[in-house]
């Protein structure tokens, strides 16, 4: 059993002091790997996410963005990682938002647009230059500033000053789907993600031998918290991918738990029977599950049938039924 003296970070009184430090105990380790189209692996180590987050700080920094709101439209990837934690070593107020896709999540982001009232924007630059095609349908949207964090050049890091933030500072805002009504925002402070990730580590009981694989969008409660925040917290690693390379073959979920010998992943009640639908038993073969020891259902209502179905289908590959986790989290 690798130890390390940093532990849970439990006395610590903001994200940026648990990124920095383990960037320091162990620079080389790889935190996230991305899994492009849910194939092609890419990686970050800690020290890497904390260059980059130094260097996205530092771009934010000249712009004036502490105490600010900065909404992130990015797709899911190591990008968007990168420019969350930028915005928190920057003081900035993260929002975390969809990017719009062909304007059918336009109107939810102008919503959150004004409510929020943003100083920037950061995003990919081929976002960014489709903002002028948003932009006819939605002013708001051409008034902001504009950041891309693609090509930043690398001693744009050494630039950055640490922001004087702690447990209350503000870290970022969780807007609500808006699916019955107009998206609401929820500010969440350090001390509240330090707080919930300590009840997470107390409840699924992971050490830093843990594995994570998370598919989840990377905007919100179980994607972001779930998936990034509490692999950093708790110094495990994590594989990520897109939901669209899930929901376009679900196999690719069980497979990469499988490969990496994942201990921790999950997803909403419908992932479950989506695998048992579309993994036929011929199909199974070769998955290896016996790693998963936390196997949490949440977002929606958690289904017994499912449950049963889903662990009747994969025990011959090694899946235990008493590594469901059903749960339910709360903005």
């Amino acid at each position: 059993m690798k130890t390390r003296s940093l532990g849970s970070q439990v006395d610590s009184s903001n994200l940026i002091e648990i990124l920095t430090a383990r960037a320091r105990e162990t620079p080389a380790e790889r935190l996230y790997t991305f899994l492009i189209d849910g194939e092609q692996e890419v990686g970050l180590t800690y020290a890497e996410l904390d260059a980059r987050a130094r260097a996205v700080a530092a771009l934010l920094e000249e712009h004036g963005a502490f105490g600010e709101r900065v909404v992130l439209l990015y797709p899911p990837g190591l990008a968007y990682v990168c420019a969350f934690f930028g915005c928190l070593y920057a003081g900035a107020i993260a929002v975390p938002a969809y990017p719009p896709r062909q304007n059918r999540s336009l109107p939810r982001l102008l919503a959150i647009l004004d409510d929020a009232r943003p100083v920037a924007v950061l995003s990919t630059a081929e976002l960014a230059a489709r903002a002028g095609a948003w932009a006819e349908q939605a002013p708001a949207l051409r008034a902001l500033l504009w950041l891309s964090t693609d090509h930043l050049p690398e001693d744009r890091a050494a630039k950055w000053r640490p922001p004087p933030i702690g447990r209350e500072s503000l870290a970022f805002l969780q807007y609500t789907s808006g699916s019955t009504g107009s998206p609401k925002g929820v500010m969440l402070s350090h001390g509240n993600l330090l707080h919930n990730s300590e009840q997470l580590r107390r409840a699924f009981g992971y050490t830093e031998e843990s594995r994570g694989v998370i598919w989840l969008p990377p905007y919100h409660d179980m994607g972001l918290i779930g998936g990034i925040l509490q692999p950093l917290y708790g110094g495990w690693p994590a594989t990520l991918m897109s939901p669209v390379a899930f929901l376009q073959r679900p196999r690719r979920w069980l497979e990469t738990i499988s490969r990496t010998r994942a201990t921790i992943s999950g997803g909403p009640n419908f992932a479950y029977d989506l695998c048992v639908r579309r993994i036929p038993a011929a199909a199974r073969q070769g998955l290896d599950l016996a790693s998963w020891e936390v196997a949490f259902n949440g977002a929606e209502p958690v289904r017994p049938e499912t449950l049963a179905r889903f662990a009747e289908a994969f025990a011959p590959c090694g899946f235990r039924a008493r590594s469901f986790y059903p749960c339910y989290g709360l903005a």
